[in-house]
């Protein structure tokens, strides 16, 4: 079943397409309407027509074809601070100045469990879409 047309919006950027339908799924049961991208320049297209309604960023690292996901996290904390941030690699680690300050780095493979206790960490109770504030109860 569709999430409410209120419900905030998550932008998935990954150029796997089964990672990222796959992370577009855990974010729909987690409350979201998912937005997807498969390298970073459609991540960035998406971002400046739907940034007041995006209020996360779940980007892969490698992607071709423009910016990788930590400049993709760089250039959305700079330019649009309210979107919280997830960055899931399967092979690079992020060193210094790689994540912005306040995103989250998850490792791939992962799970629904953890990818809802990143958001359950990183997302202020007034930002959360009730299917994930619900989780705790």
């Amino acid at each position: 079943m569709p999430n409410p047309p209120n419900a905030p919006y998550a932008l998935v950027a990954d150029d796997d397409f089964l990672i990222r339908m796959n992370a577009e799924t855990i974010l729909e049961d987690a409350g979201f309407r998912a937005l997807s991208a498969a390298n970073g320049l459609e991540a960035i297209k998406l971002l400046d027509q739907y940034a007041g309604s995006i209020i996360l960023l779940f980007t892969d690292v490698e992607m071709p074809g423009g910016p990788d996901g930590f400049e993709l996290a760089r250039t959305t904390a700079r330019r649009w601070p309210d979107i919280a941030i997830v960055v899931a690699s399967g092979g690079v680690k992020p060193g210094p100045g790689d994540l912005p300050e306040g995103a989250d780095f998850l490792d791939k493979p992962f799970s629904a469990q953890v990818v809802h206790d990143h958001l359950d960490r990183i997302l202020p109770d007034g930002r959360k879409p009730d299917p994930l504030k619900a989780r705790r109860k």
